[in-house]
């Protein structure tokens, strides 16, 4: 473009009057022909520029930004379909009128109003990938608060019972691993070491060719740390001013039966203040869940928490975990397929006292 003006000066009329008579006539001819000529190229480059976006996204960008002037909203993020259900079915969840959802990555966000407090909510999908993705786009896309992440959880600790409901103030990631060489001596930053030969049957040396797995720490990049400079970390801290928001939901009343035939032996509770790992593995092994405990103190074990909160945490945004536990790991028949719809059902409950207890947002900036 800087070139075309360029030429356009030195060819159109400001050349000196000593130039040579016959070069009039090529001169006016460039200069009809070269403005004709700039005006197609920005014509040309406008419309590729615009056909590169597709009009769906353009749509979205518009309903996006219509949405976020509504807000700020609290973000609500669970794993799959049980835990959608028993919390949309429990949950006076009403729509927004003018754009009750938007669809982004094959994902449906649900906006709308819950006990009159402004909501986003979405459905991640299993695993820890899923999780963080699904986070992240809530985060960049909405304008959101701070994120509620619930579902449902394996049991780990055996002072707790199925159904009953944990708010973590901890969680780990139990599979970043290390796994060893067992002919090498252990060493080096691994918080903790799984030594699979203590398992053998029968009973041997304790010698095992799969050797040993060494737990490692997270590296978490964050807006409030130096810029590419993380930090190691193997507990990731939910939201205090939140947990402290939630001391009063100890008291709430859970659900014991899933109906009339099938009831818990004891009465759910909700306890606050414990530990969560998180890995990609469903764990349903007593001796693996008994090393879980021993070693890190944990409580419940699920596939998503680690992945929300660090991702929460790394942005800068508040965030609490709610899990409703669903079976106790290597013990008979799992459970979860019993009562993994009560334990979902208990945690709904849960996320929907916290909601009332959070206080009301109001838009701070008119112009998102």
């Amino acid at each position: 473009m800087l070139y075309i003006r360029v030429y356009l000066q030195s060819s159109c009329g400001f050349k000196s009057q000593t130039n040579q008579t016959d070069m009039a006539s090529h001169d006016h001819t460039l200069c009809l022909l070269l403005p004709l000529l700039f005006i197609i190229f920005i014509s040309s480059s406008h419309v590729l520029l615009v056909s590169s976006t597709p009009s769906h996204k353009l749509e979205s960008v518009i309903t996006i930004r219509k949405v976020n002037r509504r807000g700020p909203y609290i973000g609500l993020v669970t794993v799959f379909e049980t835990e959608e259900d028993a919390f949309l079915g429990s949950v006076d969840f009403r729509p927004d009128p003018s754009h009750p959802f938007l669809d982004l990555s094959g994902r449906r966000f649900r906006i709308g109003k819950i006990h009159g407090k402004k909501v986003v909510y979405v459905r991640c999908g299993i695993g820890m990938v899923n999780a963080a993705a699904a986070t992240q786009q809530m985060l960049d896309v909405f304008n959101v608060k701070g994120i509620v992440h619930f579902g449902i959880a394996g049991n780990i600790n055996n002072s707790m019972s199925i159904g009953d409901v944990s708010i973590p103030k901890q969680i780990t990631n139990a599979g970043l691993w290390d796994w060893l060489n067992p002919d090498k001596a252990k060493g080096g930053e691994d918080v903790a070491y799984l030594d699979v030969g203590n398992y053998n049957v029968p009973q041997g040396d304790g010698k095992n060719e799969l050797g040993t797995i060494g737990y490692s720490s997270e590296e978490l990049y964050s807006v409030n740390g130096p810029i590419n400079s993380p930090q190691k970390v193997f507990w990731i801290n939910t939201t205090q001013e939140w947990l402290h928001l939630a001391a009063g939901l100890e008291k709430i009343e859970l659900l014991q039966c899933v109906n009339s035939t099938l009831c818990l032996p004891e009465k759910p509770k909700l306890v606050i203040g414990l530990k969560a790992a998180t890995a990609d593995i469903f764990v349903d092994n007593a001796a693996y869940r008994n090393f879980l405990y021993n070693s890190f103190g944990v409580s419940s074990s699920d596939m998503e928490s680690s992945a929300v909160a660090m991702t929460c945490v790394s942005n800068g945004y508040p965030i609490i975990v709610i899990r409703g536990l669903s079976d106790l790991a290597g013990v008979g028949d799992n459970t979860v397929r019993k009562f993994g719809s009560l334990a979902a059902t208990n945690t709904a409950k849960a996320v929907l006292e916290f909601i009332k207890k959070l206080p009301p947002y109001h838009k701070t900036n008119p112009y998102v």
